[in-house]
């Protein structure tokens, strides 16, 4: 099996492995406790944090370990959004977020605060001038991602905290997919981070809050990680941790060029070798190990699964799962097509082979999931003729079915007609026009329709 859904989680570590297994030995007492064995203990978290600090850049009482990536994200929006209440309640997140930021930022609307989402671009970029134009008087804190998780854009972190900073207003920045390929530049505020991303074992997080941001941890008090992480320390997780992305760093530089050639090369060769497929985020502006696509007339399910069988993980933002009927919030935000969306997300060291085996593999792989859904053959072009409109009816049917319905027809349309697709999915939101796009034909819009919504579509060549 190649491996290639370490945006998702990263293997363990090496380094992680044997780090773990060393401090099971001496980091099991509680660090609080003055005998040998916890002063044992206390050494081996001191040590984690210090290395922490170094690698993230701040000050070693700026670190604070949490349970998770997610713990962190939730304690650092709550704590910073309650230390400056006095300022105001209003909350700013890009469309793109994580879903522990907009989990987060949806609490904070049920509970009589304000939020807004700064778009993004058709790659996946904010633009800085967007935060400038959305910060206001009662603005409380601003959260940003250092890349995105889906899609691999990099965000223009040190822009925007330095929009803020002219502000006032503090910066929390998700340094989740970045932080295992260096510190993340910038005059942020908070940061937060989560171990099983670059390779250390799962239950660890990372949540920095520099020294000056107002801040008070929210829930019940606790005695440990300066209150703002309740609960005994994971210390052997923590060590392993720590251990590991020390690791990971000392491998960045010469392994991100290696894994840059092999995601290029994926993107290349998927636009080449696969009919209507879309490759989405910024070519440029993004991570080493991630390249995503979509493509046209695919069940992303299904997709998966095939490649599943030929020796792959990879992993789907895609409308069509069975987890959701609903497109990715971050594929949604972009105005990319959805439907058929694979990420390959390449761990360090992954192989070269694998990846070539891979992109041998995946047009039979599409090809044969479009056949079972009897997915349209490239269309003649028709002759320019009088106004027509067909009307497909695809009410009840998931996608990717009204976008192929829409594509067996369309053949059929004068230059100037109109295809009505009537389709109660909320993926078709985002395809139709995603299909249009990439067709060069007309999307007109969506109207209102007894049952679902139609959209309308219009050949133009």
């Amino acid at each position: 099996m190649a491996y290639f859904d370490a945006a998702s989680s990263a293997p363990l570590h090496p380094v992680a492995r044997q780090a773990l297994l060393a401090s099971l030995d001496d980091g099991w007492a509680d660090p609080a406790r003055l005998y040998r064995e916890g002063r044992k203990a206390r050494l081996l978290l001191d040590a984690a944090r210090e290395a922490a600090a170094e690698a993230v850049g701040c000050r070693a009482d700026e670190v604070v370990f949490t349970a998770s990536g997610t713990q962190a994200v939730h304690t650092g929006v709550a704590g910073a959004l309650a230390g400056r209440r006095r300022v105001g309640s209003h909350l700013i997140v890009s469309s793109v977020e994580h879903s522990s930021v907009l989990h987060s930022a949806d609490l904070h609307a049920s509970g009589g605060g304000t939020v807004t989402q700064v778009a993004v671009d058709r790659a996946g970029g904010v633009d800085p001038a967007a935060y400038a134009a959305a910060l206001r008087r009662d603005t409380a804190l601003a959260v940003l991602q250092s890349a995105n998780h889906e899609v691999g854009t990099v965000q223009p972190v040190a822009e925007v905290a330095e929009v803020c900073r002219a502000a006032g207003v503090p910066l929390l920045v998700d340094a989740a997919q970045s932080l295992g390929w260096g510190p993340v530049g910038g005059g942020w505020s908070l940061l937060a981070a989560s171990a099983h991303k670059w390779g250390g074992p799962p239950g660890v997080g990372l949540l920095v809050v520099r020294k000056g941001v107002r801040f008070a941890a929210q829930g019940p008090a606790g005695e440990r990680e300066s209150g703002r992480a309740p609960g005994f320390e994971n210390i052997p997780a923590i060590v392993a941790a720590v251990a590991s992305l020390r690791a990971v760093r000392a491998e960045a530089a010469q392994e991100a060029v290696r894994l840059r050639e092999l995601t290029a090369r994926i993107r290349t060769r998927v636009a080449a070798t696969v009919p209507d497929a879309e490759v989405v985020g910024d070519p440029e502006r993004r991570l080493p190990g991630i390249v995503t696509f979509s493509c046209l007339y695919v069940d992303g399910e299904t997709l998966l699964h095939a490649l599943d069988e030929a020796g792959f993980a990879v992993s789907s933002g895609s409308s069509c799962t069975s987890s959701t009927l609903t497109p990715s919030h971050v594929l949604k935000a972009m105005g990319v097509l959805s439907e058929g969306n694979v990420r390959v997300s390449l761990p360090p060291g992954a192989a070269e082979a694998d990846v070539e085996r891979f992109l041998e593999v995946l047009p039979g792989a599409v090809a044969g999931v479009r056949e079972k859904l009897g997915a349209p053959a490239p269309a003649p072009a028709a002759a320019a003729g009088g106004a027509g409109e067909l009307v497909v009816d695809s009410l009840g049917k998931r996608c990717p079915i009204p976008v192929i319905e829409l594509a067996r027809v369309f053949g059929d349309v004068p230059v100037g007609g109109t295809v009505r697709v009537l389709s109660d999915d909320e993926a078709a939101r985002l395809d139709i026009p995603a299909w249009c796009e990439m067709r060069g034909q007309e999307y007109v819009g969506e109207e209102p329709a007894e049952r679902g919504t139609a959209y309308v579509v219009r050949r133009v060549s």
